[in-house]
């Protein structure tokens, strides 16, 4: 297992801005793809956003033209450019990784290694 770490949460208000981080925290082997996920209480964890090793990205419809998922790649570093956020926005926020091809990548089982979450909650 290759634990992932977030940073980056926190709390704001309605049309903040926030920007999250995810590095792995060892030696990682060939990663394909990246995300983003969330969990709001009561909620099953849901996509977010997806970036593959080639760039090529994919988000959920509510925060398309709002989010945008990026990678360094010579570090590993994920990041998610949170913009103008809204009170349903507010979950924990995971980010994953996963050393397999797929066919796409907004599902939850497509991914391997798992960071701890980081809180965002956004006020009204």
């Amino acid at each position: 297992q290759v634990p992932l770490v977030e940073s980056g949460g926190g709390l704001v208000q309605a049309g903040d801005s926030l920007r999250l981080s995810c590095r792995p925290s060892g030696r990682t082997s060939t990663l394909y793809a990246w995300a983003w996920f969330s969990q709001a209480p009561g909620k099953e964890r849901e996509f977010v956003a997806s970036i593959t090793y080639s760039g090529s990205t994919d988000y959920a419809d509510s925060v398309k033209r709002r989010f945008t998922i990026s990678r360094v790649s010579a570090d590993n570093t994920l990041y998610l450019q949170m913009n103008s956020l809204k009170p349903e926005d507010t979950a924990v926020y995971y980010c994953a990784a996963t050393e397999y091809l797929s066919s796409r990548y907004d599902h939850a089982s497509v991914y391997d290694f798992w960071g701890q979450g980081t809180q965002v909650t956004v006020s009204s």
